[in-house]
């Protein structure tokens, strides 16, 4: 699926980023997209009394120095005929790669997370976290390290989801082009709870066993139904062992079956509301992302207005 047109891959590190580039250059191949490759230096305190007691441009000298790093960096791509564009902004990284989606019409952006796999530690850093909320097209954060081809890829759907346009359909369109492209296999997982169930069972609300579980096995049925006509159009449905409905906590569900299942990407949504500016990022997301150690693909509801102007 050529879904990508004009891709904007962040420099950010100083090391660990030869797979996520790698895998950015193969994808920009595979889509006959654009690629550019941006990082983004910061602002210097003194950089206005430097140049105007040396008459140095320290801010430009920064520039051109990380321009050069990027060209020598891409250089080996260059040199076997990939175009590769590359530019350095100043300021701060997320503010300025979210602008410059504004300004060049990127629809891709890819990073590799700003920590290195520590045992305890967020894989995401405050760039990563602001890019995922804040940023209006996909973002792809990427592991640090060598390539290595992704094995497994979760797609965590809600099929309910009725504020976000065609967010659920864009989560499976990526996940299975991704997993064809990298021959991966595809776990789907949604979650259900019923609503009120701790008071139905123990609270005022109590009501007999049997009358409960007539509800949960209602509320499973519906989720079940939803969840097939969502997954009709890709040959998927919730009788086939990647299929995953699961009755629990969405984001604890995902992150369990993540570790459980092995995954190597997480598809996933943001649940904010359409046309609300930057409110982007709910509980389940926010969790998955803070406790993962798995690269993640995230994408917006349609009519996502982005704060950063």
């Amino acid at each position: 699926m050529k879904r990508f047109r004009n891709i904007l891959f962040l420099a950010d590190r100083e090391d660990g980023i030869s797979a996520g580039l790698e895998r950015a250059v193969d994808l920009a191949g595979t889509n006959e997209a654009r690629l550019t490759v941006m990082d983004v230096v910061p602002e210097v305190a003194l950089s206005g009394y430097i140049k105007r007691t040396y008459d140095i441009d320290l801010d430009a000298q920064l520039k051109e120095q990380r321009l050069q790093s990027l060209e020598s960096l891409t250089r080996e791509f260059t040199d076997q005929g990939v175009p590769v564009y590359t530019t350095v902004a100043r300021g701060k990284p997320f503010l300025e790669v979210i602008r410059a989606v504004q300004r060049n019409g990127h629809d891709l952006v890819i990073k590799v997370a700003e920590h290195d796999l520590v045992e305890g530690m967020s894989l995401l850093g405050s760039n990563d976290m602001h890019l995922l909320r804040k940023c209006p097209c996909p973002v792809w954060i990427d592991l640090p390290g060598e390539k290595s081809a992704y094995r497994k890829i979760l797609a965590a759907v809600d099929p309910f989801d009725d504020e976000s346009g065609n967010l659920q359909r864009l989560i499976l369109d990526l996940a299975t082009s991704l997993a064809g492209r990298e021959k991966a296999s595809l776990e789907v997982i949604h979650t259900w709870e019923l609503a009120g169930e701790s008071m139905l069972t123990h609270g005022r609300g109590r009501i007999p066993r049997t009358e409960l579980e007539l509800l949960r096995n209602a509320t499973e049925s519906r989720h079940k139904q939803a969840l097939d006509e969502l997954l009709e159009p890709y040959n998927l449905n919730t009788g086939q062992d990647n299929i995953h409905l699961v009755n629990g906590k969405a984001a604890e569900s995902i992150c369990q079956l993540t570790k459980h299942k092995d995954i190597d990407l997480i598809v996933m949504g943001t649940l904010g509301r359409a046309g609300i500016s930057g409110l982007f990022i709910g509980n389940t997301a926010e969790n998955v992302l803070r406790e993962t150690h798995t690269a993640v693909l995230t994408a917006k509801p349609d009519g996502f207005t982005t704060p950063v102007h």
